[in-house]
């Protein structure tokens, strides 16, 4: 009764229609008089697989199952092994008393130093590069380690011997990149693919062993190229990512969506708060590996090219004058003597544009060039004169060396009288001030408690005449500085400007014995 009662009711039965309609999903149409009953969902299972949105998400999402599956068995977790020095407890025992009781005082008694430390233990990556057990990874992965372990992604384990490296940090190397050698054979491997092909923005995987988190993968994209400025890395051109590398992925794969091998993660970047992953991760390009990887086999290490110049980037003044747009190029601003670039004819001021038919664009760029030309090679160099007229030269480049590094140094920063010079350049001259058609040699360094100091000279003091001689350049400061020490002179004239137009004037400095 209570229910027929609640029929005549209009306003109650509008609304149980309304609540059967929101809960079993009835769909009038009002075109045909007919209505449907659908899901709380608004689709079916079947319906959402079968339309077209979904199936390109699944391809893409197969698709990066599929890479993962065929690229993950051939990067590698590499554990070392590093037995502690006793140098720290010997230094430990060369307290004197006195610093004995002052530690005593705030630490309390030091503990005995233990007779038998363990090992320091190390986990890196690594990429297998050939079937039959050639091994890339980063020279600080492996750096000092007296034993080394390679476990594959089927977790078999292998003693790994160390065929060569390329440490960073020294002057004549400097990608940080090591090969192990595994015996074995018929293992996976990862083609390598062209890192100069890769586009900002593409999609790469890195795989690696990030906190001990063996054959992790991560994703992202190529944030950017030719990144340098790592200064403990001499030949950077690395590739930047997103794809979160953390910790334990240096020596990993970097990895495109062709399943190539187009980097090897080495380095982050942190905030300085966190040492994991912010988005800054970088890798070796796998061009540069290519090009160091013969050498590892052959000798053990890499041997590069050497032009013999000192040079600086060409900033956006300069290639207004000289007529580049965009500014590209490496501003020549010394030449060492007997170097394969004097005897090739560059000159201080030439910029060298184009290297063996490939623009250059900065000086980072020109010595990656430079590095992986093959020693004793002739090259084509094609430079821009003060003139503004382009040159072709031909340079036969010679082994990069520390003693040619050294000798390039001494020449272009001359010690004389308890201060350094270095040439003028236009950048130099803009930042201290100077106009840029003055002439001379710049203070880049002063000897505290030397003369000089004494008498006010300062980096950035610009030397002009030197003994009433005019001083246009390097080679002309080095030629009277070296006939005055030949006779033994005991204290020299100089007239010196200073910096941002404070003034300038003669002044008498003393020759100390060791320059004469």
């Amino acid at each position: 009764m209570k229910f027929r009662n609640t029929l005549r009711n209009p306003i109650r039965v509008i609304l149980i229609l309304a609540i059967l309609i929101v809960v079993t999903g009835i769909v009038i149409s009002w075109d045909t008089d007919e209505f449907t009953v659908q899901t709380a969902i608004g689709q079916t299972n079947d319906t959402l697989e079968t339309s077209e949105d979904f199936q390109h998400l699944d391809r893409a999402n197969r698709a990066f199952i599929n890479l993962v599956k065929r690229t993950r068995p051939a990067v590698v977790q590499i554990t070392t092994k590093t037995e502690r020095s006793s140098r720290e407890g010997l230094q430990r025992q060369q307290f004197s008393p006195e610093e004995e009781d002052l530690f005593r005082r705030f630490f309390g008694e030091r503990e005995p130093r233990d007779p038998n430390p363990e090992p320091v233990k190390g986990v890196g990556s690594g990429v297998i590069v050939s079937d039959d057990g050639y091994i890339l990874t980063n020279n600080h992965v492996i750096e000092g380690a007296d034993e080394i372990t390679v476990t594959l992604a089927n977790q078999k384990e292998y003693t790994a011997k160390l065929i060569g490296r390329d440490a960073a940090g020294t002057r004549v190397s400097g990608t940080d990149l090591a090969l192990l050698k595994i015996d074995a054979k018929g293992l996976p491997t990862l083609p390598f693919g062209d890192s100069d092909a890769l586009e900002v923005g593409e999609w790469v995987i890195a795989i690696g062993t990030p906190l001990n988190f063996s054959q992790t993968v991560t994703r992202g994209i190529v944030s950017a190229k030719g990144r340098a400025g790592f200064r403990e890395i001499q030949y950077g051109d690395f590739i930047q990512t997103d794809a979160p590398i953390n910790r334990g992925n240096s020596g990993g794969a970097l990895i495109n969506i062709r399943g190539e091998l187009v980097g090897i993660n080495t380095l982050i970047a942190t905030s300085g708060i966190t040492l994991g992953n912010i988005g800054l991760g970088f890798a070796v390009p796998s061009k540069m590996a290519q090009q160091v990887l013969p050498q590892l086999i052959e000798n053990g290490k890499v041997e590069r090219g050497w032009l013999g110049i000192t040079m600086e980037n060409v900033n956006s003044d300069l290639a207004d004058e000289r007529n580049l747009d965009p500014p590209r190029g490496a501003h020549v601003l010394a030449v060492g003597k007997d170097s394969p670039a004097e005897k090739g004819d560059i000159q201080p001021g030439d910029i060298i544009v184009e290297f063996n038919g490939e623009t250059v664009r900065d000086i980072s760029h020109l010595q990656l060039l430079v590095g992986a030309a093959k020693i004793g090679k002739s090259v084509d160099l094609t430079v821009l004169r003060e003139d503004n007229q382009e040159k072709q030269l031909t340079v036969k480049l010679e082994k990069r060396t520390e003693e040619v590094i050294v000798k390039l140094n001494e020449e272009q920063q001359k010690s004389f009288a308890g201060f350094q010079v270095r040439n003028l350049t236009p950048a130099i001259a803009e930042r201290y001030g100077y106009s840029s058609d003055e002439k001379g040699v710049i203070i880049a360094e002063v000897e505290h408690g030397s003369d000089a100091a004494q008498k006010g000279i300062r980096p950035g003091s610009l030397i002009q005449e030197m003994e009433w001689m005019p001083i246009d350049n390097l080679e002309t400061y080095s030629r009277l500085a070296e006939q005055l020490t030949d006779e033994n002179k005991k204290q020299v004239l100089l007239y010196v400007k200073s910096p941002n137009g404070e003034g300038g004037g003669y002044v008498t400095i003393k020759v100390p014995a060791s320059d004469r």
